[in-house]
């Protein structure tokens, strides 16, 4: 009797502190876009290149971060200045793309970032120093200028911002203590985060339209942002080509450029939800089932 008490007792405080209805599992996890984790896992990886780092508590506090804590940072931010984008958008509320946070959740998402980086920040400097602090302060800045000083909204520079997605290199080399990833593998992994926001910026094409947002896809249109799409991975093919030991890195980029050529012509202005989400599912097994080959044969090292 006492216990059915104080449960719905709790139950009202927490409704009342407005705490109850965001602070669960399922929500924080939404906001932190799992769909997204094997690609930055993916890249974490990268810096090891068949390196046996598996015994290292640096490593896998890297493994744990780079997936929903990093996930939560990143993408929280975003969704606090995307409330009346993502209201439109039907990509969201899903495992895959994100949450659609209320009001309600907005208020306590900025809490809930600072308190599950806290305890990583700690560990960071601990484990690696206090350069760690500055690889924090490169990841705020990033995502401040994209979030607080509006780049997300301006064409261009709402792409170029995403190279920033490198530093998940520098946080393997720096926490871990390996040498830092060959400048090709850089250049190349920058352009592709731009490629996969580029691509993300096509698919919500009209909610971004519909909500003012000048995006580079809704500035440009539909078939630009596609053979826009071509050239990167144009230029992608090259550079795997002619640097890294892996030629299959530069056909899977030549076959993306051919399919987005075919796309820019024959496809259609926008895509149904239901291919977006195909694609993101298929790409997260492609991601999944070449983790151990990039890690286990060096596929990124100069040839």
């Amino acid at each position: 009797m006492s216990g059915t008490f104080f449960e719905e007792l709790a139950r009202r405080v927490l409704r009342t502190k407005g705490i109850g209805h965001f602070f669960t599992a399922r929500s924080l996890l939404k906001v932190a876009r799992p769909g997204f984790w094997p690609t930055t896992l993916w890249f974490y990886l990268l810096p090891f290149a068949g390196r046996d780092m598996f015994s290292t508590p640096a490593f896998w506090l890297g493994v744990v971060y780079v997936g929903f804590p990093l996930g939560l940072l990143l993408y929280g931010w975003n969704d606090l200045g995307d409330a009346q984008t993502d209201a439109a958008n039907p990509r969201k509320d899903s495992w895959l793309f994100g949450a659609r946070p209320d009001a309600q959740m907005r208020r306590w998402l900025p809490l809930a970032i600072a308190g599950v980086q806290a305890p990583f920040i700690l560990l960071f400097v601990a484990i690696a120093g206090p350069k760690m602090l500055l690889w924090f302060a490169a990841v705020l800045l990033t995502n401040a200028t994209y979030n607080q000083l509006g780049w997300k909204r301006l064409p261009l520079l709402d792409i170029l911002n995403q190279a920033a997605y490198v530093l998940v290199f520098v946080l393997a080399s720096w926490l871990c203590h390996v040498p830092q990833l060959n400048a090709p593998a850089m250049i190349f992994s920058g352009l592709f985060a731009m490629i996969s926001h580029l691509f993300g910026q096509l698919m919500d094409i009209e909610p971004d339209r519909a909500a003012g947002r000048r995006s580079t896809a809704v500035v440009i249109g539909a078939r630009p942002t596609k053979l826009l799409l071509v050239t990167l991975m144009a230029v992608e093919a090259a550079i795997a080509w002619t640097q890294f030991t892996g030629w299959y890195v530069a056909f899977f980029m030549l076959a993306g450029a051919l399919f987005f050529l075919g796309d820019a012509l024959l496809g259609p202005q926008r895509y149904p939800v239901w291919f977006t989400k195909a694609f993101f599912i298929g790409w997260n097994v492609v991601v999944l089932l070449t983790m151990h080959l990039i890690w286990r044969f060096g596929v990124f090292q100069l040839s």
